[in-house]
């Protein structure tokens, strides 16, 4: 049976599109089965004191956020890998903006209506979307962001890598993150980050 690793995503982080792909590389080499959660930068960042243009920017990502909760109500949780997928592909390596064009092509690309752009201004979804999101940060503590990974009794922030690592090496980081995240009293390793997010 498949071990489920919970991942928290917010569209709009390109950190957390890299590591998502690396999550997409880890199904394919170890019995790993992602489950694709909702959180929000919007969420995250409230009340604190940010550039005006950074708040502006991670406030666009409520649009495509509340997609994925109502792709999710409406079609089941198995259908928001493919749509995170389309739209991410779009937001990141693509540099496209993020409006409903966009995400109509998004939708389609995943096989879903192409009404469900409406509710990019629909706040009935922000309700789902701040539980979602506070369910993972109850998990790992306020200080952390995007992406949230769950394994069991296991959460863990990250891990923050560019470019996302491609087959054998995707399983090895995986085994050795967990690893480390598993360790009783382990909570950090880190670096400065010397790399822009490669898309590659």
């Amino acid at each position: 049976m498949a071990t489920i690793a919970d991942f928290w995503f917010d569209t709009l982080c390109p950190w957390a599109w890299l590591t998502s792909r690396w999550m997409v590389e880890v199904e394919q080499v170890r019995d790993v089965q992602v489950r694709w959660r909702p959180m929000s930068l919007a969420i995250l960042n409230a009340g604190r004191d940010l550039p005006e243009d950074y708040i502006a920017r991670i406030e666009a990502g409520w649009g495509p956020m509340r997609v994925c909760v109502a792709a999710e109500q409406a079609h089941g949780p198995e259908v928001v890998g493919a749509l995170y997928t389309a739209l991410g592909t779009r937001f990141h390596p693509q540099q496209m903006a993020k409006d409903r064009p966009a995400v109509e092509a998004a939708l389609a690309e995943a096989g879903l209506p192409a009404a469900l752009a409406d509710a990019m201004d629909d706040t009935s979804y922000d309700a789902a979307v701040r539980a979602s999101h506070d369910e993972g940060m109850a998990l790992v503590g306020l200080d952390v962001g995007t992406p949230i990974i769950r394994v069991e009794e296991t959460a863990f922030f990250g891990p923050v890598v560019t470019p996302a690592p491609r087959g054998e090496a995707a399983g090895k980081l995986w085994d050795g993150v967990l690893l480390v995240a598993q360790t009783p009293g382990f909570y950090e390793i880190k670096r400065t980050r010397d790399q822009r997010p490669s898309f590659d």
